[in-house]
């Protein structure tokens, strides 16, 4: 797991440069079929990292938001598991908070993920049973235990739905672009919280899943459900990621709600 995760935060850091180079050249955008939008930056970065892994592990399959999926991943050990530029909206708008996400998974678990904010010179790091790092540093999880005043990062509009059978209490609420990135804060204690009620995709989580568990947090879907990666839809149904003092109070509150079909 040592050599795995020395490649792939090379090659994070790689990526996440090139990325930069690109965003200083100006971005060229398109909209996919999804309606999301896409970069000539998030292709270019994909086509580095794909080069750079496989090539370094050949019998690693390979799952990323801008390549063409291939099932033979299911037949695979181990497999890399990427987001050549998680947050693509913030990366055009200027804004930092955006990262190259990258996992190695086995048997359904990260064993091995990285992120790096470029623009932040930010890299989280993980080992399953390694801890969590940022920069070269531990992180932890806060020890948050009461969500009323508690650093929030999901959609405002949503904690304000009068339809909560238990209205949420007042809380620091935020947003960031990428989910990856918004994990990150909670795995180094700048926040408390982040909550996704629709669904994710493994890129979008699987990096930052480990770095968070390994940093203390809790992670689970909305009902408390583990989150397994390199499923053939490679979909995952929504996302609680909190201090371990503040996961069974919001999983007290989104329990009811039913799983996204």
């Amino acid at each position: 797991m040592t050599d795995d995760l020395v490649l792939i935060s090379e090659a994070a850091r790689a990526g996440g440069a090139l990325a930069l180079a690109h965003r200083a050249a100006g971005v060229q955008v398109r909209t996919k079929s999804d309606g999301t939008p896409v970069t000539e930056a998030d292709e270019a970065v994909d086509r580095l990292l794909f080069d750079t892994l496989t090539a370094a592990r050949p019998d690693y399959g390979w799952l990323s938001e801008e390549t063409a999926d291939d099932p033979a991943r299911l037949r695979t050990a181990r497999q890399f598991i990427v987001d050549p530029i998680d947050g693509t909206k913030a990366y055009l708008q200027g804004d930092p908070w955006y990262v190259v996400s990258i996992a190695v998974v086995e048997a359904g678990q990260a064993v091995a993920g990285v992120l790096f904010a470029p623009a932040l010179d930010e890299l989280y790091q993980a080992t399953r049973g390694g801890g969590a790092t940022l920069n070269g540093r531990p992180i932890r999880a806060s020890g948050a235990d009461r969500l009323e005043g508690a650093g929030m990062l999901g959609d405002a509009p949503m904690f304000a739905d009068p339809r909560w059978p238990t209205p949420w209490p007042p809380m620091r609420i935020a947003d960031r672009n990428a989910i990856a990135y918004r994990m990150a804060l909670v795995a180094s204690g700048a926040f408390d919280a982040a909550l996704a009620l629709s669904s994710k995709r493994d890129w979008d989580l699987a990096a930052a899943a480990l770095i968070c568990q390994e940093a203390g947090a809790v992670v689970t879907d909305h009902q408390g459900g583990e989150l397994s990666f390199n499923s053939p839809g490679a979909r995952l149904p929504s996302l609680i990621c909190a201090a371990p003092g503040l996961h069974a109070d919001i999983l007290s509150r989104t329990a009811f709600l039913k799983r996204p079909t």
